[in-house]
């Protein structure tokens, strides 16, 4: 049996068929004013693989082909081209109304942009730490995935994941930056006879583990973030591949472990970026590439 399972908000009317996720359409938008997935992932700041199959998820939802795939690039079918104004102006509707609502930066406030991923398995371990040994330092955590995420929290430090080029030339990468398998303690037995969770979006997966340590199983389970494949594998849903650098507080804890020996490099990686002109900045990203390196 093979399901997936997404993170998401608010609720579902059980009487109308819901929408599809708002990262489908704002994949689609992008590819369908590029004509291409590499450029519409370089500027919304994913993986071309991300975006590509966002689109065709997109495609099976709506059960028409949005794009006529080409070996010189994409182009919009008739469908597509009927859906794009649609797309584009619930975007431009959305990015409009929520202008009003941008943070911007606080005085006596220190705010810390990251994936939910990064706040749950990196920060928030550790946080009690730093609070103790900084206590005047008040902080502000917000969850962040798309670039201009980032730009409306103008976070005083942001923690991005893509590659160094979408990070951008002042980003400092997070070290560890390889995938590992784990599972959960309670699972004991033979790993190679439990379910493979895939985190979907990433150009590294169980397909380099077999590249280069042999054969598994098909994954079982999909899910869209390196965190919820943590979540699956501690709650003993199977074995992950996930970052090492999210793992690490996850092992030294007992919540994980390894399932197979061995790593191998991550494309994509954790991307640390501060705001120069703060001190308090400075000081939270040195804390925490300290904690990492321990």
């Amino acid at each position: 049996m093979c399901f997936a399972i997404r993170e998401c908000n608010g609720w579902i009317d059980p009487v109308q068929k819901p929408l599809p996720p708002l990262t489908w359409f704002r994949s689609f938008e992008a590819a369908a004013r590029t004509l291409s997935f590499t450029a519409a992932a370089e500027e919304i700041g994913m993986t071309q693989s991300a975006v590509s199959q966002q689109v065709k998820s997109l495609e099976l939802r709506l059960g028409v082909p949005l794009f006529a795939r080409k070996a010189r690039g994409l182009a919009l079918t008739d469908e597509g081209r009927r859906l794009l104004p649609h797309v584009g102006a619930a975007i431009a509707t959305l990015t409009q109304a929520t202008e009003p609502y941008s943070r911007g930066r606080t005085p006596d406030l220190l705010t810390v942009a990251s994936s939910v991923s990064v706040a749950q398995w990196v920060i928030s371990p550790r946080l009690a730490e730093f609070r103790q040994a900084h206590p005047e330092i008040r902080l502000r955590v917000l969850s962040a995935v798309w670039p201009d995420d980032f730009q409306t929290s103008q976070a005083d430090v942001e923690i991005r994941f893509g590659s160094k080029e979408q990070a951008g030339r002042e980003a400092h990468p997070l070290l560890p930056n390889r995938l590992m398998a784990l599972k959960s303690p309670r699972l004991t037995g033979d790993p190679d006879n439990y379910p493979l969770i895939e985190t979907v979006g990433t150009s590294a997966g169980w397909k380099a583990w077999q590249a280069r340590y042999g054969p598994t199983a098909e994954p079982a389970c999909y899910v869209d973030t390196y965190g919820l494949a943590m979540q699956m594998a501690a709650d003993g849903n199977g074995v992950a591949l996930v970052s090492e650098l999210l793992a690490k507080h996850a092992i030294d804890s007992g919540l994980l472990e390894p399932a197979f020996e061995g790593a191998i490099p991550a494309v994509e990686g954790y991307f640390l970026l501060t705001h120069q002109t703060r001190a308090a900045a400075q000081v939270f990203a040195a804390w925490l590439v300290a904690c990492l390196a321990r």
